[in-house]
């Protein structure tokens, strides 16, 4: 027999019957109906409100109640309601400094939400002509940021995005005292799981890497609009790794051959590499610790939780000397040319030893004494693409264990959030046994895992939900910060929910982990929003709407161009990671005289690939295929329309950065079948055919740098001048300037006749970058090709190699000044490429 005495049960026998989903349907939909009434008569438990669905799994149950527990553990060290609406006011002063007394901003609390957290926008009582229009009410800052978001998208038809893509659109937002009102209840939206997380451990270097606080505000405003909060905050560790270490007896010296270069800072954290760009000066510590305390003082001020490091076993070399009875085990190379001891193979101590509780409970206390207490969420990835010694489950859950003891010691509420990513890219060592014992290594509810690419390959499928554990649906979507549009819209829009309402589902938050952003903004306004819907999107609909906000006002071209692009780039369904390896940004290594056709048919413009991941390594017997997943016909098409378009919106900016953005992505794939179609003829020993499809791609590359040109977001200058800035000395300016021109060049190590295995994995289209780094090797390649037919003589790749890699490393080391303003016309390049290349007429 039930007890309805109890709310718990009470709530889970109300879900049980169904009559939960009809209720929410009916409350989102009844304008009239009194939300506060209604929603205080469902006093539900929020374990029940996380899931929406029953769990029978007892580990699931005792999982989810000790989030709870940890939510409301959190929710207890917010800042003061009078911090955080302080914050939201002046958050809305750079927004929108012409409104600041349109808007009336209050903090409640979730009891006032049935539970939730939540943001609730209201029309303001007072009808006195200077009172604000509108009042917004949340549980937290960030819930009212989204809230003020979501009035100026759905009732104002703005639209905000990162400047590199376009900025915001506010024009469509009325004067003050003009504004629409909402309906006469309101409008109450609340989050069906607790968090919305952001960023990948390696998004710190791919993007953020040369940032400023000036930079940073802006991202903390984006992300509090988004309803972000969980974000990572990984900025300036080094400098507290410095402070542990030397209690330790690690020299300075010592320090400067482990850390790795600012631009390659998340690869020597994890393990991968060390001193690669390097050493780090004290100016750049010092620098980057201010920076992180601005970062964290401006997130908790919104209301967000912000997750630090953890020590993850990773350690310099002197550490063995020091301790020389200390279980530390040097790792294997990862993606040197030859193995070179002075960049690869670090040092890993064991999570068994006594040290690494030591060193862990160290590096947590000096966080703890910089930035005061201001978090119990720590990320640690210690097994991330570094496979633990033995596959025996014990020892996986003994070190598990220890992993988290070294943040428990300090912290008696420490949580520990892992990337999933080693589930699927190990999926060969993390069976089912060996995946149980490290997420039950730890106390039920104290792990919650990042399902990283849950977009494509998603874990929680196949793993029982994780095996009871805590999980947040993530997108993982770029590689490298490569610029390529690329998306799964559909599954975005319906894969959370799916795995929110699945039975015994665990999910407890929507993610975003991103290697780069600042690119494909549809993808990263829909995908942060499904952090607040309960239901699936009609993204054909969602996108007419996200047309009219983008660029202000409804233009039918541009809306059709969107409906061709939902259904071609961005709807990926391959189940390809998409890392672009157009041959243009990464040009294949590649012997001619090897059958090109022998692994896929001979391709045209019009052909979808049958396409396999190529990400990292060549193969000397099968050409690199770049990922191609739609008709190019149908690109070709909605670019024809954008450019139409521009008719009614080429003063728009977001329009602007959409039509160059697309402009570029056909063209790139034009020239992938021109490079094939130079080595057909190369094959076929046609000299003439060889020069003619050379040049034509030379073209093309030299067409898509004046295009890129002609928009700032789209310069070499930018991610250059950047660097430069925080130098403080000229040898630091040449040491950050390499950093930058490397990462996104030839990445790592070279030999005089070996390329980098990581070669253009961070790859840009970037005015500047292709004129001067990829046409020049494309036309060291296309001449000796030439040479060898009128010659006969044989194509010498080596020597191919020798000239590339010289030259690439002289273009590294080079100090060439690039614009960081645009140049051009954008339409007009636009509609001139068009005709030249695709007009049939």
């Amino acid at each position: 027999m039930l007890d309805f005495a109890s709310p718990k049960i009470l709530a889970t026998h109300f879900i049980q019957t169904h009559q939960f989903h009809s209720f929410l349907l009916t409350f989102n939909k009844n304008s009239t109906c009194n939300h506060t009434q209604i929603m205080l008569n469902f006093k539900f438990s929020f374990l029940i409100l996380l899931l929406l669905l029953p769990l029978s799994s007892s580990s699931s149950s005792s999982s989810l109640e000790a989030i709870e527990g940890v939510i409301n553990r959190l929710d207890a060290r917010k800042p003061s309601p009078l911090i955080q609406e302080s914050a939201i006011k002046a958050l809305l002063k750079r927004l929108l400094p012409t409104h600041l007394s349109s808007f009336e901003f209050k903090i409640i609390p979730k009891d006032a939400c049935g539970g939730y957290s939540c943001f609730w926008i209201t029309n303001y009582k007072n009808s006195s002509s200077n009172s604000p229009e509108i009042l917004i009410k949340g549980t937290t800052a960030v819930e009212i940021a989204s809230g003020l978001h979501w009035y100026i998208k759905y009732s104002c038809g703005a639209h905000v995005s990162w400047d590199k893509t376009g900025g915001v659109q506010i024009g469509t937002i009325p004067p003050p005292g003009n504004l629409p009102p909402v309906v006469k209840d309101g409008i109450m939206i609340q989050r069906p799981v607790p968090w919305n997380y952001y960023q990948n451990v390696v998004t710190s270097s791919y993007s953020y890497v040369w940032w400023d606080w000036e930079r940073w505000e802006k991202e903390i405003d984006w992300m509090a609009l988004q309803g972000i909060n969980l974000p990572l905050a990984f900025t300036g560790q080094e400098s507290i790794w410095q402070k542990v270490f030397m209690d330790f007896n690690i020299s300075a010296q010592d320090l400067n051959n482990f850390f790795g270069g600012p631009a390659f800072l998340a690869w020597a954290r994890m393990g991968n590499l060390h001193a690669w760009g390097g050493p780090l000066s004290q100016n750049w510590l010092d620098q980057q610790l201010i920076l992180q305390k601005q970062i964290l003082s401006r997130m908790i001020e919104l209301g967000m939780t912000p997750v630090l490091p953890s020590f993850s076993g990773n350690v310099p070399a002197a550490l063995r000397d020091i301790f020389p009875s200390a279980n530390i085990t040097r790792l294997g190379d990862w993606n040197t040319v030859n193995g070179n001891p002075r960049w690869c193979c670090t040092y890993l101590l064991d999570p068994s030893d006594p040290l690494f509780i030591q060193i862990g409970e160290a590096f947590i206390k000096k966080q703890i004494k910089e930035y005061g207490d201001v978090t119990d969420i720590y990320n640690c990835d210690t097994f991330n693409e570094n496979e633990p010694p033995t596959s025996d489950p014990t020892y996986i859950s003994t070190l598990g264990s220890a992993v988290y003891e070294a943040m428990s010691k300090v912290n008696k509420d420490a949580v520990w959030l892992m990337q999933g990513w080693l589930f699927y890219s190990d999926s060969s060592f993390w069976k089912p046994p060996q995946m149980k014992a490290l997420l039950h290594s730890v106390p039920f509810g104290k792990m919650i895992v990042l399902d990283l690419f849950a977009d494509v390959k998603p874990v929680w499928e196949s793993s029982s939900q994780f095996y009871g554990t805590p999980y947040v649906w993530c997108m993982l979507h770029n590689f490298g910060g490569n610029i390529e549009m690329y998306g799964v819209l559909d599954t975005l829009a319906s894969g959370p929910i799916v795995a929110r309402v699945s039975e015994n589902s665990t999910m407890v938050g929507v993610g975003m982990c991103m290697e780069g952003i600042e690119h494909n903004p549809v993808v990263y306004e829909l995908m942060p929003e499904m952090a607040f819907r309960k239901d699936k999107v009609n993204v054909e609909e969602w996108l007419r709407i996200y047309s009219r906000r983008r660029y202000g006002k409804a233009v039918k071209e541009a809306e059709s161009a969107w409906e061709i692009l939902h259904r071609s780039i961005y709807n990926c369904s391959d189940g390809i990671a998409d890392h672009n390896t157009d041959y243009i940004v990464k040009f294949p290594d590649w012997d001619p005289y090897q059958n090109i056709y022998s692994s896929f048919p001979k391709p045209n413009i019009n052909t979808m690939f049958s396409n396999r991941r190529f990400m990292l390594t060549e193969s000397d017997s099968t050409l690199p295929q770049p990922h191609m997943w739609y008709s190019a016909t149908d690109a070709i098409d909605a670019l024809k329309l954008f450019i139409d378009a521009g008719e009614d919106l080429a003063g728009s900016l977001t329009y602007r950065y959409d039509l160059v953005d697309l402009t570029r992505q056909v063209l790139s794939k034009l020239a992938n079948q021109v490079y094939l179609d130079v080595l057909s003829a190369f094959q076929h020993k046609d000299v003439k055919a060889v020069e003619s499809h050379s040049q034509k791609f030379e073209q093309i590359i030299t067409n898509i740098d004046e295009l890129l040109a002609s928009d700032d977001n789209f310069l070499l200058g930018t991610w250059l001048e950047s660097a430069k800035s925080l130098a403080l000395t000229p040898s630091e300016k040449r040491q950050y300037e390499w950093n930058a021109r490397t990462q996104v060049t030839m990445w790592y190590d070279t030999t005089k006749t070996n390329q980098s295995q990581l070669h253009d994995y961070a790859n840009k289209f970037w005015s500047g970058l292709l004129v001067d780094y990829y046409l020049p090797r494309a036309s060291m390649y296309f001449n000796r090709l030439s040479e060898s037919l009128r010659n006969n003589k044989t194509f010498e790749i080596v020597e191919w190699r020798k000239e590339w890699i010289s030259y690439s490393n002289k273009w590294q080391q080079d100090t060439k000044v690039y614009p960081v303003k645009a140049e051009g016309d954008a339409l007009a390049i636009s509609k001139l490429l068009f005709k030249k290349y695709f007009d049939k007429k």
